[in-house]
């Protein structure tokens, strides 16, 4: 497998990280291995219960630690639709670097409230993702400040990894685990951890029928961008394949499923009913694609990544009154 990082990476992520984040759980829960069936054992990696309620702080805490001295004095900036920018946010005022978030207009207000209180700036430009993103890198180089990329950036995929790798540590038994698509730094983490420490751990992608682009680009084998995008899942509404985690996604998924806004709401319903744990759309992916194919998974132990909690109170409201 093409990995635009190696296991050493990702070893390294783990001991930058290691001083100011703690391990988030792998737990199983018997009621919803009845109900996803079919004889499977599911585990849910908690990554809703970091500082920031997902995993991506793994992402932005290592990237902002690798810095050198001379570019954290000129501070970070990135664009994100809410996670990413809390997870630079929180790691540069944890070690005190400037940081500015770009998101796009009529973000989650809940999500731009947590970045402006985490003290970054909040530059709210662009109708979407893509505007949102190229208004930041004319932004970065004007005032000369390093660009934490969602994706394409090696820190963040490597800090994504160590979710994997405390994964397997925690159930060296694992036969596969589902994870939610937006850019790939989970994923591509993932198999990057699974080529070193277990070849037979199967990785899947999940992502929303509303957001096609990383989905139709694997299928196709080429990279594809400015396809539409319409779902409620922020996390994996995106509308391109990108270009540091393509080639492996390519090459190294077991498979590809994509779930309904339905179904994501069906699965955020699920897992507060039982496991009292409230997810996001991407946070309840996983498990919307497991029960949808849980006969290929028969007999097997399956991990599940609820990456985010950040669901907003009209998302809430939206799921459970559905």
């Amino acid at each position: 497998m093409t990995s635009p990082i190696t296991f050493d990476d990702v070893l390294a992520a783990r001991d930058r990280l290691a001083a100011h984040l703690t391990p988030t759980p792998l737990r199983q829960y018997p009621l919803l291995d009845a109900l996803v069936g079919h004889g499977i054992e599911v585990w849910v990696k908690n990554e809703n219960h970091q500082p920031t309620q997902s995993f991506k702080i793994r992402n932005g805490l290592n990237s902002i630690l690798a810095l050198s001295p001379e570019q954290a004095a000129r501070g970070v900036i990135g664009a994100s639709t809410g996670n990413h920018g809390q997870g630079v946010a929180y790691a540069a005022r944890l070690l005190g670097v400037p940081a500015a978030i770009c998101v796009p207009v009529g973000n989650n207000p809940e999500k731009n409230a947590a970045i402006r209180a985490m003290g970054a700036e909040l530059i709210e430009v662009g109708a979407r993702y893509d505007e949102t993103m190229a208004a930041c890198q004319r932004i970065c180089a004007e005032r000369g400040m390093t660009l934490v990329h969602s994706t394409n950036n090696r820190d963040v995929i490597a800090g994504a990894g160590t979710m994997t790798l405390e994964m397997l540590e925690q159930q060296p038994a694992l036969d596969a685990v589902l994870i939610a698509l937006g850019g790939g730094s989970q994923a591509v983490g993932a198999l990057t951890v699974a080529a070193a420490r277990k070849p037979s751990l199967r990785v899947y992608a999940v992502g929303s029928e509303g957001a096609p682009a990383q989905y139709e680009s694997w299928r196709r084998g080429e990279r594809l961008s400015g396809l539409p995008v319409e779902t409620m899942a922020e996390g994996i509404a995106t509308g391109a394949a990108y270009a540091m985690t393509f080639d492996a996604l390519k090459a190294g998924l077991a498979g590809f499923f994509q779930v309904s806004d339905a179904a994501l709401y069906e699965g955020i319903r699920d897992l507060i009913r039982l496991t009292h744990n409230i997810a996001e759309g991407a946070g309840a992916a996983g498990l919307a694609a497991l029960k949808a194919h849980a006969a290929e998974f028969a007999g097997q132990r399956v991990a599940i990544v609820l990456c985010g909690g950040n669901l907003s109170e009209a998302g809430l409201r939206a799921a459970v009154c559905a």
